[in-house]
């Protein structure tokens, strides 16, 4: 933010809803910057006599601050938190700064809630239970493959120069709450030892150095693209849920978020990539790799694949997976992690290998 973003008069606006009708803005002005962000002297007359206080930002890109929603939680952690450390300065509000130019108060809040549209449909993971029992895909499973694979294609032609938030999408995808060590830290103890998670932790940790120069592949994602994210309303179109830690990304997070669950439910009904699942698997790559022409694909899905493959072997959340099919999904994490290049012709050896 810079003091032009804010109108004198919208600011006093706010001011007064916190303070009082009566108080007058006398001062607005830049303190100082620094690689974190700017502050901003406010000097207020008020009945009481004169108040300072000051108004701070958040640089955008790097340090994790790269979204509004990271800045935005940056400060409403300050506004629950400062006044609870003796000797600190005390957080008065948190302020944001509406499309309108408006500066509006989000800092009484307790607990924060999305509002959204309803979603109607039938989810993928109907699909792809019903192929258990198929000899091969029908007409109507290849026509949602064909969908989706020219949908994500679609997207993802959407790029972005910037090497900082590509770094971020894979130090989030090994590191965040959400993905690989956060679910790594809901599993039951005895689901594999601690070591093994570790094992798999350090190998996600050089691919992300691997993949640190592949920065030109950042591109727009959905970022938990699903099953359960994907409601077909009929054959002809689909809606999505859930869009998930930020916009861009690789697009290999997208790729294996829904192709884990083909190699997923093959495991669990055959103990390996068989039938309509291997079908589906190599038809929805070709398809992609075709319309896409993202030929490097193969070369990036490792740590996005162990993060998936980490989701699926969760008992928390799939807890009918019997121990032997959940030893094949650390299999494939940890071959898939020890290839080169991913090969969806090689997965059967993937589950086998360790």
């Amino acid at each position: 933010m810079r003091e032009e973003m804010i109108e004198k008069g919208n600011l006093e606006k706010y001011l007064k809803g916190l303070f009082g009708e009566e108080i007058t803005l006398k001062e607005f002005s830049q303190l100082g910057e620094g690689v974190h962000g700017t502050g901003f002297s406010i000097v207020l007359d008020t009945e009481a006599g004169i108040k300072r206080l000051v108004l701070k930002d958040l640089a955008g890109e790097g340090l994790g601050h790269d979204l509004p929603s990271d800045r935005a939680s940056v400060f409403l952690w300050a506004k629950d938190n400062y006044r609870l450390l003796p000797k600190h300065i005390k957080a008065v509000d948190v302020a944001m700064l509406t499309e309108a130019g408006a500066v509006q108060s989000i800092g009484t809040g307790k607990e924060y809630y999305l509002l959204m549209e309803e979603a109607k449909g039938i989810n993928y993971f109907t699909d792809l239970d019903s192929m258990a029992v198929k000899d091969s895909l029908d007409e109507s499973d290849k026509k949602k493959i064909y969908m989706m694979s020219d949908y994500l294609s679609e997207i993802h032609k959407v790029k972005k120069e910037s090497r900082i938030l590509y770094w971020r999408k894979l130090r989030d995808t090994i590191g965040h709450g959400e993905c690989l060590m956060g679910v790594f830290d809901t599993y039951p103890d005895g689901t594999i030892d601690y070591e093994e998670m570790a094992e798999i932790e350090k190998k996600c940790i050089d691919w992300r150095a691997k993949l640190k120069p592949e920065f030109k592949r950042l591109c727009q994602i959905h970022g938990d693209f699903h099953p359960g994210n994907i409601w077909f309303k009929d054959s002809e179109d689909f809606i999505l849920l859930d869009r998930s830690r930020g916009p861009w990304g690789d697009a290999a997070d997208d790729i294996t978020a829904l192709t884990i669950n083909y190699i997923f439910f093959s495991i669990n009904k055959f103990g390996r990539l068989y039938g309509p699942y291997s079908e589906a698997l190599k038809l929805f790559y070709d398809r992609y790799i075709r319309s896409s022409g993202d030929s490097g694909l193969y070369s990036v899905v490792a740590p996005f694949y162990a993060f998936r493959g980490v989701v699926v072997a969760n008992p928390v959340f799939y807890p009918a997976v019997t121990h032997k099919n959940r030893r094949r999904i650390f299999n494939f994490i940890h071959s898939v992690l020890e290839d080169r290049d991913f090969s969806p012709d090689r997965v059967n050896d993937y589950i086998e290998a360790r």
